[in-house]
């Protein structure tokens, strides 16, 4: 998919980057989530458009073409990699988180050159892996020094303006049991149960979390703006064994201003505080380990030139007015808000079941947004006549 975008970005006149992670700059850097084995080597896409003077203000254009893994085959309706369009909706894993997007991120420019117009300003069109796991392709672009006086990611918001997001922290606990024959498993321990004790404790950790609400004015409205997710567990290697292992791979939200080191620690204190207290825990502790996002939120502070242009445009294009939100979830436009300091702007397509089985875009939301973009991009960056 990479090579793709970067044949399409060089047949329209970019100048092109590609390049790989830098696992040591990224871990060195307070932003940067931890490097496991699962970790995607494929290469960070830049295509570069330079105006042939300089009279805007420039602008990066980034897409993410990683997707989460789209589950068993027989939940689909529609085949998850075929791009089926029925009416409206087209179907697929990634169609609308971010394919979509990341079309209408060349279209937008496209739109403009053929009515004889390239933006005034330099624009990075960057198309970046790991969004969906780590983050880290976002941050490498920043390490590799790509800055702009905005940005702008079209993930699928239903049409609506993100004002700010939550922090994502990834971490695996793995618990160790005794294991016996069943007909004598009161003298071991069941490492699946156990780890049950354990969830049950990160549980109340959430409740907590979620008590902190008031202090944060764009989550105190929401009536469950944490949410801690199991998101896999195995264990155990034979029916009639009591189980020696299990392992649940967790990820829950932070609030925006939240340090991630600091959530990640107390995450760690508040599992061996549990395991002090347990009989069997306190002489076989689990083990924390943090395995992917370690990423904090952000808010997109009102008022700036950029939210004000988008608005423009999007009126323009849909004649209603922008709305604003807040999503519990991660977005890549932390790095720029965060690191940058910069305008950034996550708007995009009306999309359903992103994650889930049947994911699909609205094709008519795509070309509407894809016409605000352009015309965001003529305000914000200026125009010239192509040559």
């Amino acid at each position: 998919m990479q090579d793709f975008v970067f044949r399409e970005l060089a047949r329209r006149g970019f100048t092109m980057d590609r390049f790989a992670m830098d696992r040591a700059a990224i871990e060195a850097h307070p932003g940067g989530s931890p490097w496991s084995e699962q970790h995607s080597t494929a290469p960070i896409v830049v295509g570069i458009h330079h105006p042939r003077a300089e009279t805007g203000r420039s602008l990066i254009l980034q897409s993410h073409l990683d997707v989460v893994p789209e589950g068993p085959r027989a939940l689909w309706q529609h085949a998850p990699f075929e791009a089926e369009i029925v009416g409206d909706w087209m179907y697929g894993r990634g169609a609308a988180d971010m394919k979509a997007g990341a079309a209408a991120n060349l279209c937008a420019l496209d739109a403009l050159r053929r009515i004889g117009f390239q933006p005034a300003a330099t624009v990075y069109v960057q198309s970046v892996v790991e969004e969906e796991s780590t983050g880290n392709g976002a941050l490498m672009t920043h390490l590799r020094g790509y800055r702009a006086d905005a940005v702008l990611i079209p993930e699928p918001e239903e049409e609506k303006l993100v004002r700010a997001n939550a922090g994502v922290i990834w971490f695996q606990i793995e618990v160790q049991g005794l294991p016996v024959h069943v007909r004598e498993m009161g003298a071991g321990a069941n490492a699946i149960d156990a780890a049950y004790r354990v969830i049950g404790e990160l549980r109340g950790l959430e409740a907590d979390w979620n008590a902190r609400k008031a202090m944060h004015e764009h989550f105190r409205d929401d009536p469950h703006p944490i949410n801690l997710n199991i998101g896999k567990i195995e264990g155990g290697d034979w029916a009639s064994s009591v189980p020696a292992w299990c392992r649940i791979d967790c990820r829950i939200a932070i609030y925006p201003g939240v340090d991630a080191e600091d959530a990640a620690a107390e995450i760690r204190a508040r599992v061996e505080a549990f395991a002090r207290g347990d009989a069997y825990f306190a002489n076989n502790p689990p083990r924390i380990t943090f395995n992917g996002f370690r990423a904090q939120g952000y808010v997109l502070e009102p008022g700036s030139d950029a939210e004000a242009a988008l608005e423009r445009a999007h009126r323009a294009a849909t004649g209603a007015a922008l709305e604003r939100f807040m999503t519990p979830a991660y977005l890549d436009t932390r790095v720029y808000a965060l690191y940058d300091r910069v305008p950034a702007l996550c708007y995009g397509p009306i999309s359903r079941n992103i994650h889930g089985f049947d994911e699909c875009v609205s094709l008519a939301s795509v070309k509407r947004i894809t016409q605000a973009m352009a015309l965001f991009i003529a305000e914000w960056c200026g125009l010239e006549e192509v040559a």
